[in-house]
């Protein structure tokens, strides 16, 4: 069986129109997998407003635990010592906090 220039030129289209429309429907399915669960995240949302009547915390990146202060110390020294003190601990360094590190001369 042959095919010509236009049957080439036929099934190209269609090739491409199949994959359009499967972009077309993962757009759809992610789209409404957003507004889903936004619906589900709005009423803990407004919930927490009403909580925080106090003095707001700081926003903070996820993950991070605040400021650090250094006291005559290298910001790589400082992070080698944070290193090395997660590791003695078996924990991520994550879920530690440190406040301050001065070098001790």
């Amino acid at each position: 069986m042959t095919l010509d220039l236009g049957g080439y030129a036929l099934y190209s289209v269609m090739g491409i129109c199949v994959v359009f429309v499967a972009l077309i429907l993962i757009m759809a399915m992610i789209k409404i997998l957003v507004a889903v669960t936004e619906k589900k995240a709005a009423p803990a949302a407004e919930a927490a407003p009403a909580a925080a009547t106090s003095a707001p915390e700081p926003v903070l990146a996820p993950g991070t635990a605040g400021d650090l202060c250094l006291y005559d110390t290298d910001p790589r020294d400082a992070a080698m010592v944070m290193a090395i003190v997660a590791d003695e601990l078996k924990k991520p360094l994550n879920e530690l906090r440190f406040i301050s590190i001065k070098e001790v001369k």
